[in-house]
């Protein structure tokens, strides 16, 4: 995998989630209950988190495989950005109810992710 691939990878997760955090403290304030506001943060926070992960792991590459990438960025999708439908989907009234499952799927990637590192280091 390419070191720059995954930088930019990081480099774009990581704006996203600043647009989005953006987005969800202005835009939906108003609009999300609590509740909802508190997983859309969550949903922002992964993201975030991952995204500096992957820079961290481009700058970094003996750390990194193809697999640790792909476990971080499909996870970051899954993981995120269903949390972001289901807020925003139930915010409007019409939960997309498929996308429930879907999460901890997300939520298992970036736990594989983290798992593959360790044995990477060891």
């Amino acid at each position: 995998m390419s070191q720059n691939i995954i930088i930019i990878t990081g480099a774009i997760f990581g704006m996203l989630s600043v647009i989005f955090g953006a987005f969800g403290a202005h835009a939906l304030k108003k609009t999300l209950s609590n509740e909802q506001l508190k997983s859309f943060e969550t949903g922002i926070k992964y993201q975030m988190y991952h995204a500096i992960v992957l820079l961290v792991l481009g700058f970094n590459s003996e750390y990194t495989s193809q697999s640790i990438y792909w476990c971080f960025s499909i996870g970051i999708l899954l993981f995120s950005f269903s949390i972001y439908g289901l807020v925003l989907s139930d915010a409007k009234g019409k939960k997309i109810r498929f996308l429930g499952p879907i999460t901890p799927v997300g939520g298992l990637l970036l736990i594989v992710g983290w798992v593959l590192i360790i044995i990477n280091s060891i």
